[in-house]
């Protein structure tokens, strides 16, 4: 996890300070589409996709959700987990027992409370519009003409 969480923070400064520079413009040099055969209809997921920068630095897991006002790409992200307090078991954070012990976890989280952080997220909309147009002009590629390797069902993933 603090791999992770370094690799993020080195790819958000990178991303940034590329976009900020005068002349220094980042490029994303490759977009990797896999459209879902039958899109999950409660989460209005349509496709995972992964992108290159430059050449050099990968971020998988980005998702193609079906919004209420069209398309968006969603960054990756994990689910946000709390601890039990009797066994130390990673649970749920809406979770009000523990999937290990079986006892009971007091929290004071409603329904409202976010239940997944983003692992890498743009900090500038310029950024985010980039890395969205470049997403949706592929998958709407993809989708018009579907290369058998890149179509897969919810199951596979």
């Amino acid at each position: 996890m603090y791999c992770q969480f370094r690799l993020d923070i080195v790819f958000i400064i990178f991303l940034e300070y590329s976009l900020s520079n005068e002349g220094s413009n980042v490029e994303i040099t490759e977009v990797k589409v896999k459209l879902l055969d039958a899109p999950m209809d409660k989460e209005r997921l349509l496709a995972f996709c992964s992108i290159t920068i430059d050449n050099s630095f990968v971020i998988r897991d980005l998702k193609i959700i079906q919004g209420v006002n069209g398309l968006f790409v969603a960054m990756p992200s994990r689910k946000i987990m709390v601890r039990c307090p009797y066994c130390g078991f990673k649970n749920h954070i809406r979770a009000k027992y523990c999937n290990e012990c079986g006892k009971g976890i007091q929290s004071d989280k409603d329904k409202s409370t976010k239940i997944h952080a983003d692992i890498a997220h743009p900090i500038h909309s310029e950024c985010r519009d980039l890395i969205q147009n470049k997403v949706l002009e592929a998958y709407h590629a993809e989708k018009a003409n579907p290369t058998p390797q890149t179509q897969t069902d919810h199951t596979d993933i």
